[in-house]
Formats: C-alpha cells, structure tokens, sequence
C-alpha cells in the first residue's frame, strides 16, 4: 500500500554512533551517515529504502540550496554547513564543515565530537512516498525530502510516536496496530505484552466498527496529550 503525502510535522531520524571520532577534522570537517539503508527495523517500525533521498538531493542541487548543519534540530542555530551529500550503497554519506572560528556553538560542537561525546547525526524529512506490509507491520520510506542534518547528543527518545498516533486521531483517521502499540509504550509504563494485549482488542474493536465516531478518536487522542516523556 503506497502512500503519498506532506503534511503534518517535520519528522527526525537519528542514527547512534555514526560520526567516529577519528572523523572530526581539526578544521570542524566531519563525516558520517545521516541515514542508513535496509536492515532491522528501527523503533519506529521502518526502513529506509535505497534511493529514498535521490531526487530530494538533485532538488537540493538544481536550486542550489545549501543543507545546514544543524545543533540538537534547532532550526534558528545553524553552526555549520554541508559541502557533501550523496547516497552510496550503505546509506546517506554526508561531509559537513562546523563554522568554528565564527560561531560559538559550533565550537563546543567540534569539541564535543572530537571527544566523542556527541556521535549522533539526525535527518529532518518530509515523507514524500511510503509503503506500509500489514503483515510485518513494517514501514518503508522510499521517498523522502532532505530538509536539515543535525548533530544529536542521543538517538531518538521523545514522544515522536506518541504524536504520530495524537495527529491521525485528531483527524479522525486511526493508526495502524503497531503504532499504537508504540504510542502505548511510550505514553504510558506498560510492558510490551501489556501494550500488545490493549492494541489487539481495543484497537480491534475500534477498526471493526464502522460507526467508530470523531468524538471517540478525539478521546483517545485528549488521553494520550496528557502523557509526555522527559526530554533530555
């Protein structure tokens, strides 16, 4: 089932431990991967197809759009720029320079990456195309559009699912099993099993009926607003 949309939030994809050390230039160069291809599924349930960033990068490139580097997402603080994004067959291969001589916080960045403090590099993306296997449950994003890479201190651990499951309900939509069984996990101390057990029937009985009104999706989506995690 392929789905084609941008809407909603930016989304974020974090990959641990993908800029060594022994990468960081002296000069604030480093490289890594910004997103890698294929494998296990993350947390999220997905993957993330080869060529998935092809024709967001030849855009990138015919309006000569720069990427920046970005600290921690934040979106009004680029510390830096990158001269590099490609794809290769393990994933999205980036080389970024940190403006370190001209921005204070690009400074403590190149310090705290040649002490290998922070090793993280997290893509921002639109989702432009998607398939989802109801059979595995798994996710594969097959297009996305490029919108920032930043540096992170830890892999991806906020409420992200927990917003995904509040943003369909809102819209009267309903999340498919896996997700909700996430969102349950993250909103709330339920085991796995736990989370499992109350996604299969009480999912269930929202998806066979048909008459499962906006007022009922709006309840469960006002339950789940309470609930968020601590931000690191």
């Amino acid at each position: 089932m392929l789905m084609h949309h941008k809407h909603g939030q930016l989304k974020v994809r974090d990959f641990s431990l993908s800029i060594k050390a022994s990468d960081v230039g002296d000069d604030g160069s480093f490289e890594g991967y910004g997103s890698v291809f294929g494998g296990d599924p993350d947390s999220y349930g997905e993957v993330v197809a080869p060529g998935a960033f092809l024709e967001s990068l030849a855009e990138l490139k015919a309006k000569s759009r720069i990427v920046p580097v970005l600290w921690q997402h934040r979106a009004a603080e680029p510390i830096g720029v990158y001269d590099y994004l490609a794809e290769d067959a393990h994933g999205l291969k980036v080389k970024g320079r940190l403006l370190k001589d001209d921005v204070a916080q690009a400074r403590e960045a190149h310090a705290l990456l040649k002490a290998g403090a922070v090793t993280g590099l997290s893509i921002g993306y639109w989702v432009r195309q998607a398939s989802y296997d109801e059979k595995t449950g798994i996710r594969t994003l097959h297009k996305l559009d490029l919108v920032e890479v930043s540096l992170v201190t830890f892999p991806a651990k906020d409420d992200a699912r927990v917003e995904a499951v509040k943003f369909k309900l809102e819209r009267g939509q309903l999340p498919t099993k896996p997700e909700f069984e996430k969102a349950l996990r993250e909103a709330f101390p339920f085991s796995k099993s736990q989370a499992a057990a109350i996604a299969n029937h009480g999912l269930d009985h929202l998806l066979r009926s048909e008459s499962a009104s906006a007022g009922e999706l709006k309840s469960l989506s006002e339950a789940l607003s309470g609930f968020s995690l601590p931000t690191f």
